[in-house]
């Protein structure tokens, strides 16, 4: 199967890299940057070009363009029925075939950003067009970065971004509070780090392989008159649930007022 990406970014070089290692696919890369091109040919062995050649109803083009740059970029792209998967954030199927001449055999995609490492998990909705093998073969793609979830809804995507798609931010917001409360404690540098990335990688490891819910284990750590109920009430005065929900919420607002420009032009 022959995969044509529009963009060698991050994104793609992560999901091209990932196709090659596991074998059956036939991989090119098309960017405007003369380095990045030789760059990408030389680390993921995969064949190049300036632009995308002429494309068969045989093929997956994944545009990974940023979504201010998609309209220029799919200027004088031949897609001829391709199946198209995007990873870019907030362009709905409705803009995306407006871009592409019409084609509507697409996929649209929101991987975060652990698909780097294979971590990651990606958000799926495809259009109507798009048929059952479609997305059999956009979720074979997908799944070579991590884990994949399909969507009922396009408006969902905007839930996605939210949660997962922004999510691992969020993560990292946290590691560096934990971290920075570390150093407040009198630990180094390394040894805060240390704490911090053992503790969070520890309890989700266990999250995973116990299956119990969230709450369950977070009562186990917890005992009457002990430490971390003490931390608990803090938090709780402070409404950080309240202050998470509110955050996805606002990242999720954002989402859509960004897919309703692109709607607009």
């Amino acid at each position: 199967m022959k995969v044509f990406f529009l963009g060698g970014g991050n994104m793609a070089a992560a999901i091209a890299g990932s196709l090659v290692k596991q074998g059956g696919y036939q991989v090119h890369i098309a960017n405007r940057g003369a380095e990045k091109r030789e760059r990408l040919a030389k680390e993921l062995s995969v064949s190049v070009s300036e632009k995308l050649p002429p494309l068969s109803e045989k093929d997956v083009l994944v545009l990974a363009v940023k979504p201010q740059d998609m309209q220029a970029a799919c200027e004088g792209v031949q897609t001829n029925g391709a199946l198209v998967l995007s990873v870019a954030a907030g362009l709905s199927i409705e803009t995306l075939s407006r871009y592409l001449q019409g084609n509507r055999r697409i996929v649209r995609t929101m991987p975060n950003l652990p698909s780097q490492i294979g971590l990651g998990i990606t958000g799926m909705y495809a259009a109507e067009e798009a048929g059952d093998a479609d997305k059999q073969t956009a979720d074979a793609i997908m799944r070579a970065v991590g884990q994949t979830v399909w969507l009922d809804e396009e408006a969902q995507m905007h839930a996605i971004t939210g949660i997962s798609g922004s999510g691992s931010g969020y993560v990292f917001y946290l590691l560096n509070a934990l971290q920075q409360a570390a150093l407040a404690q009198g630990f180094n540098t390394e040894q805060a780090r240390s704490l911090t990335l053992a503790t969070f990688k520890g309890a989700a490891e266990l999250a995973e392989q116990s299956g119990a819910s969230f709450e369950d284990l977070r009562r186990s750590v917890t005992s009457k008159g002990g430490t971390t109920i003490e931390a608990y009430h803090v938090f709780d005065k402070h409404g950080v649930t309240e202050s998470i929900a509110e955050g996805v919420e606002a990242c999720v607002a954002r989402s859509q007022e960004i897919s309703q420009q692109f709607e607009a032009v």
